[in-house]
């Protein structure tokens, strides 16, 4: 691990919220444990919701069901983040009968109730995804990054990227002759991936985790721990804490643990839940495997062998929903 916790890694993962607690990871639905956390105690929440789309509903009856029920959630969210601290909500689109719902559009409406300011709509771009068949294959997914007001905790420095032309400089005027880029590198943009082979160590790329990524478990729409990652040193300040409401399998909470911030998160399936508490045990064991931050891209040859085609292929637009 080239990052080590900041604090004792034997302290208990708590079930309940503790203010003095380092980990707290708890099971069942998260507005019963939203009831524990007092007022300005996050610094920053980060998640990929669930989507939970029945089809009990009409589907625009069944988008604005669910709408309303995560309307309730982010109410209480946004009581519990700090004055300076931010919300990123990754969400994607929702597909039904070959019709696509954008999600992030739906929810800037309701982040804006609570005069919540929006600072990127961030596009996460991925190769790797569902092979639609009746429309383009899609490819993105959206981080909507809001803060709570205009003081807000962003560290640019911690996430800067290499500069295209690192030795460039002023060719006149009073600076001439002195760099004219910031000699820590230049500012990574809302668009996540890599543009040009040539400036590969340049722009942050983040392959999804499929089959074959390092990090891989049961869960179905698994967050790279890099993404968050990438969060937490721009959002965040050391001890900080980072909250994830949807849990899962504990991405975030090692996201947040590996930068040296504490960790919390809420998360209603048993078997995420034990999955998670592993994870973190051998993150700090250093039994963990994760996909280095920066760490480049595998480029195919196109000479691998198949020896059949993924079954992905297959897959029908109805599929593609979370």
């Amino acid at each position: 691990m080239n990052n080590l916790p900041l604090w004792d890694s034997s302290k208990p993962i708590e079930t309940t919220f503790k203010p003095d607690a380092e980990i707290i990871l708890y099971e069942g639905y998260v507005g019963d444990f939203l009831a524990q956390i007092p007022d300005r105690t996050v610094s920053l929440v980060v998640t990929s919701p669930p989507y939970n789309l029945g089809k009990s509903y009409e589907t625009r009856t069944a988008v604005e069901h669910y709408l309303e029920t995560q309307a309730e959630i982010i109410a209480q969210l946004c009581r519990v983040l700090k004055d300076d601290g931010s919300i990123c909500w990754q969400v994607g689109n929702f597909v039904e009968d070959g019709e696509v719902f954008p999600l992030d559009i739906f929810y800037y409406d309701i982040f804006k109730r609570h005069n919540l300011r929006l600072r990127n709509r961030i596009v996460w771009h991925f190769e790797h995804g569902l092979h639609a068949q009746k429309r383009f294959s899609g490819r993105y997914e959206m981080l909507l990054w809001f803060t709570k007001s205009d003081q807000y905790v962003f560290n640019l420095d911690a996430v800067r990227v290499p500069s295209k032309y690192p030795g460039k400089r002023h060719y006149k005027g009073p600076n001439r002759g002195k760099p004219s880029g910031n000699p820590l590198g230049k500012n990574p943009s809302d668009v996540w991936e890599i543009l040009l082979r040539e400036w590969e160590e340049g722009m942050w790329e983040i392959p999804n985790v499929k089959a074959n990524h390092p990090e891989k478990t049961i869960h179905p729409c698994q967050f790279p721990i890099e993404l968050v990652e990438r969060c937490v040193l721009a959002l965040t300040n050391e001890g900080d804490w980072v909250f994830d409401p949807y849990a899962g399998v504990g991405s975030s909470l090692i996201a947040a643990l590996k930068q040296g911030r504490r960790a919390m998160g809420s998360e209603k399936e048993a078997d995420y839940i034990t999955i998670a508490r592993q994870r973190m045990q051998d993150f700090f064991s250093g039994a963990l495997k994760t996909r280095p931050i920066g760490k480049a891209v595998h480029q195919p040859t196109g000479r691998e062998k198949v020896a059949q085609p993924p079954e992905e292929w297959n897959n029908t637009p109805e599929e593609e929903s979370k």
